[in-house]
């Protein structure tokens, strides 16, 4: 009976134990990240080699950058945002929704007029009056929704500074992102589209038949930042998007690196 009363404390002082982490125990370690739709393949890459090198494991969501910032206003708990364009991060700043010292201006990218791959319309030369309406036929012209969606917003900016916008407007199809409107010319639902150039390099079903001229509209400039609310993992991983590795595969995507790497 002593015996058993033995192994019955010896039972339970393990099960005991059992129940409590030790301190040493590992953590399960995940950032959230919030980034522009245009960033997914390149950044999903980046984010695959960070993991590999920290062990943190990060869950990106990818949307407009507009509504990725009324998500976070709104409490989504993001660790990580980065916008396709300034005015979204100042938005966030000027709330106290990020932190406005880790902020760094990361990546910049070109705007680009899209076809369908088959499709029969060739180089078209962007310039002042150019004649975009009259290319789209009784199609329409895709693009992100130019009242809040960053590549909208871009577009407008580049075909009012043209001197098109009160043409093309009737014709335009606003998505809620850039990769929807991409999709929308991918699928021949669309004749034309403008979109980022990154995004036309991951669509083996479109082709890129003009570049804007970067004059036409304020520099495309991806800002990137931890939120306000944003945990300890999440400093090493802003630190790691400008690293060379970083670099190298932003870069293999068509992005262009605004800041100088850090290791």
């Amino acid at each position: 009976m002593l015996e058993r009363r033995r192994l019955l404390a010896a039972f339970a002082a393990a099960i005991a134990g059992a129940a409590v982490p030790h301190p040493g125990a590992a953590q399960d370690h995940t950032i959230v990240v919030f980034a522009a739709a245009s960033m997914n393949n390149a950044l999903n890459e980046v984010d695959a080699a960070f993991t590999k090198k920290t062990g943190v494991k990060v869950v990106a969501s990818y949307a407009a950058s507009s509504a990725l910032m009324k998500q976070i206003e709104q409490g989504a708990p993001a660790d990580v945002f980065v916008s396709a364009d300034v005015n979204w991060m100042d938005y966030g700043a000027q709330r106290n929704l990020v932190r406005n010292d880790t902020r760094i201006n990361l990546l910049g990218n070109r705007l680009v007029l899209i076809a369908p791959k088959d499709s029969k319309i060739g180089n078209v030369t962007i310039a002042p009056g150019f004649g975009l309406a009259a290319l789209a036929g009784n199609g329409r012209i895709a693009t992100g929704d130019v009242r809040a969606v960053p590549a909208g917003l871009y577009a407008k900016a580049a075909l009012e500074k043209l001197g098109v916008w009160a043409a093309v407007e009737p014709k335009l199809a606003m998505a809620e992102n850039v990769r929807a409107a991409l999709i929308l010319v991918a699928r021949g639902e669309a004749p034309l589209g403008i979109v980022y150039a990154t995004d036309a390099m991951v669509e083996p079903n479109v082709k890129i038949v003009g570049v804007f001229p970067e004059d036409s509209h304020p520099p495309i400039v991806y800002p990137a930042a931890l939120t306000a609310n944003a945990k300890s993992d999440a400093a090493p991983y802003l630190a790691f998007l400008r690293s060379p590795a970083a670099k190298s595969i932003f870069e293999s995507y068509g992005f262009s690196f605004l800041i100088k790497p850090a290791s």
